[in-house]
């Protein structure tokens, strides 16, 4: 490594220092990864340090970096329009409804192109309200679903508790108990999780709610685990009570789950979909709000009161385009169901090794350890929404993954493990090898309290 070399990525994070800010985070103190090029799984930053990425950078990256085709697609289409108003049309973006109508499920036909998750589940809010004249809208405490305003009063999770003030109005969360914990057998978390569903909906008022807002599959909560046959029943209460059913798969579409959308593993059909990460994979900013036929069809001759300036904007278009041709030119969902199989049965082997392991929750390559003080007690290694002095241990264990050359989401007592489902064996064999090594830490903590 020569002082060039040393010198420029010392300016590069001085200038992302003193010029930019970053998200969820302090602002000084902080050592940020310089990344150079990426290819694959893998980072490279400015040291000549290769780095495996567990987490498809924000679970987004489903179809790995660097793939040329994207750029290839967006170049040619930048050659022909870069942008024009979505009252004018292009042939990209019909190209891309057509094929997303394709993938999706039941009447899901008409695409609401958005800028990211976050605008795609803004918009989904606005028009369960507008097309159902109801104002209220259920959600899961332990969720998330963007920073926006509208995006973060949906969330449940704890980031928005700093701007808890400025919360917009008319949001019902739930709580899902994890099944984990339950003490009472899956059958009675199911009951118990449907009746409270049921009393919550009588006590709000079904005639005042819009639309259950949750997601395919839980990701950065926890990966947390529906009990089975809830969304079946979800979907049923909505039809009964006139209620819209509205599935997050920002993180959880796009082959992540094994399918192509995480709803199908729990066999059923919602009436809007909203999309983002994985449907260009990170390659450029974008989404989509999937809207089935029955709510498309009022706005025919209404005025739909939704718009962005970059809706269907033909760049991303062809970013998207291009991506759902590569999912299946490469048998990325395919791979995703292999790698599940084979990635559960390397983590079963882990856990006799490392008894801080309490809970394996995994759907296709969207998978999660929490990581406990105890098995028998199943005390968390830290709390949701731990403070500080109560991330030492896990703080540690990130610092470690970090060193030994991964880059992976560590978040309370969770690693998540969401790799690109591009993914092979042999580098999940790589990647475990670091979090086996990074486990040792943890695994000392919880001799301690056995001895304690």
């Amino acid at each position: 490594m020569n002082t060039d070399t040393i010198s420029q990525s010392h300016q590069i994070l001085q200038d992302n220092s003193d010029f930019t800010m970053f998200s969820w985070s302090k602002q000084k103190g902080i050592a940020p990864i310089a990344i150079e090029r990426a290819e694959g799984v893998y980072l490279y930053d400015y040291d000549g340090n290769r780095i495996i990425d567990f987490s498809s950078g924000l679970m987004n990256v489903n179809i790995g970096h660097g793939n040329q085709r994207i750029t290839d697609a967006v170049v040619k289409q930048m050659q022909q329009v870069s942008y024009v108003t979505p009252s004018c049309v292009t042939k990209v973006r019909g190209d891309l409804g057509k094929k997303l109508a394709e993938i999706c499920p039941g009447d899901l036909n008409k695409a609401f192109f958005t800028l990211c998750g976050a605008t795609s589940i803004d918009n989904a809010i606005k028009l369960a309200r507008l097309y159902t004249g109801r104002h209220k809208i259920v959600t899961r405490y332990q969720s998330y679903h963007g920073a926006s305003i509208g995006a973060m009063s949906a969330s449940g999770d704890p980031r928005k508790l700093p701007v808890d003030n400025q919360q917009a109005p008319n949001f019902i969360h739930i709580d899902i108990p994890i099944a984990y914990r339950w003490e009472y057998g899956e059958e009675n978390l199911l009951k118990e999780t449907v009746a409270s569903l049921e009393r919550m909906i009588a006590f709000e008022g079904p005639a005042n709610i819009a639309a259950i807002l949750l997601e395919g599959e839980s990701g950065s909560s926890g990966c947390l685990k529906y009990p089975v046959g809830y969304l079946k029943a979800v979907r049923k209460l909505c039809d009964q009570h006139g209620i819209l059913l509205i599935i997050d798969e920002v993180m959880s579409g796009f082959g992540r789950t094994g399918k192509w959308f995480g709803f199908i593993n729990h066999d059923i059909i919602p009436d809007m979909i909203c999309m983002a990460k994985g449907l260009t994979c990170g390659y450029l900013p974008f989404g989509c709000l999937m809207v089935s036929d029955k709510i498309a069809s009022k706005y025919d001759d209404v005025v739909l009161a939704l718009g962005l300036t970059y809706s269907a904007h033909p760049v991303a278009c062809a970013a998207a385009l291009e991506t759902l041709k590569i999912y299946e030119d490469d048998k990325l969902i395919e791979n995703t169901r292999a790698m599940e199989t084979y990635l559960n049965s390397r983590i079963e082997d882990l856990k006799k090794i490392h008894p801080s392991i309490g809970d394996w929750r995994n759907t296709g390559l969207l998978g999660c350890l929490e990581l406990v003080k105890n098995r028998n007690t199943k005390e968390p290694m830290a709390p949701f929404n731990a403070k500080p002095d109560e991330m030492v241990v896990m703080n540690k264990v990130a610092a470690k993954i970090k060193e030994l050359g991964m880059y992976t989401f560590v978040r309370w007592g969770y690693i998540f493990i969401a790799p690109p489902l591009c993914i092979t064996k042999d580098q999940i064999d790589e990647g475990l090898a670091i979090i086996s090594e990074a486990l040792k830490i943890a695994d000392e903590a919880v001799i301690e309290v056995i001895n304690s």
